[in-house]
């Protein structure tokens, strides 16, 4: 991915012509990045099946200020179809494009379903949902320790509540709270697929934990899933993982 040979100025240049949705970006970073004086990039995440090639890539540059800045690109194509263009899109949070990444088609469908052999029978689907329920309010593996990084994390809180599209989020009181996050970690606690009432639904469940200035530490808990009325991704955020739990169980009983 990085030529060693590739001047900073040539490899940020090459990044924003090739990424469909560049103008996107917003304008302070642009000019930020017109500073930046080297540069590197590495792999940071993919996803390979017949359905769907997907990769993550970290660019990170060094400003002439002595700060860094990173961007996060976003490469897919459709699987073993090498006839298919591969598309890039750039984002300026890794918390945007994992959102980006969820959103792709085969994103859900390449993880096994619950009670779905290839065949779905009226039969099963009871039996799936019932393992879907139980899974959503087992309790979660013992999380590893946390490393926090000091990243915009007060307008990464921002942006996750932004983004939030139930009425019951978090409110003022957790927002004023989340002005003083100076660091953040995010972690996958839970992901599946499902089928409703007959139709496939994602369900993916994160916590934002940030870290105050006063030294304590406080989380957002965000359910991303695909149990809407026509299929369409949707984000909520609650202030705990029970409530997040909960949720999910709801979205399966009433889609």
């Amino acid at each position: 991915m990085s030529d060693p040979y590739e001047t900073t100025e040539h490899h940020l240049d090459r990044l924003l012509r090739r990424a469909l949705n560049s103008f996107d970006l917003p304008d302070s970073t642009v000019d930020r990045l017109g500073t930046a004086l080297a540069h590197s990039s590495s792999l940071h995440s993919s996803h390979h099946s017949s359905v769907l090639h997907r990769e993550t890539y970290r660019h990170t540059y060094l400003l002439a200020d002595g700060s860094a800045l990173t961007l996060w690109e976003l490469v897919h194509s459709g699987g073993r179809d090498l006839r298919t263009p591969r598309r890039h899109e750039l984002y300026d949070e890794e918390g945007d494009a994992r959102v980006a990444a969820s959103r792709l088609a085969g994103s859900f469908s390449d993880s096994p379903a619950f009670g779905d052999d290839g065949m779905m029978r009226e039969g099963q689907e009871a039996q799936g949902d019932l393992e879907m329920l139980t899974l959503l309010m087992s309790a979660p593996p013992a999380p590893l320790p946390r490393t926090y990084a000091p990243d915009n994390s007060a307008d990464h809180a921002r942006r996750v509540l932004r983004r939030a599209e139930n009425a019951d989020r978090p409110g003022e009181q957790k927002t004023g709270l989340l002005r003083s996050a100076f660091a953040h970690h995010i972690t996958q606690i839970f992901g599946r697929q499902c089928h409703v009432d007959g139709r496939a639904a994602g369900f993916t469940l994160y916590e934002h934990a940030f870290l105050l200035l006063d030294g304590s530490e406080t989380s957002l808990w965000e359910v991303e899933h695909t149990a809407t009325p026509d299929g369409r991704h949707m984000c909520e955020v609650y202030e705990d993982e029970h409530t997040a739990r909960a949720a999910m169980e709801s979205r399966t009983r009433i889609c």
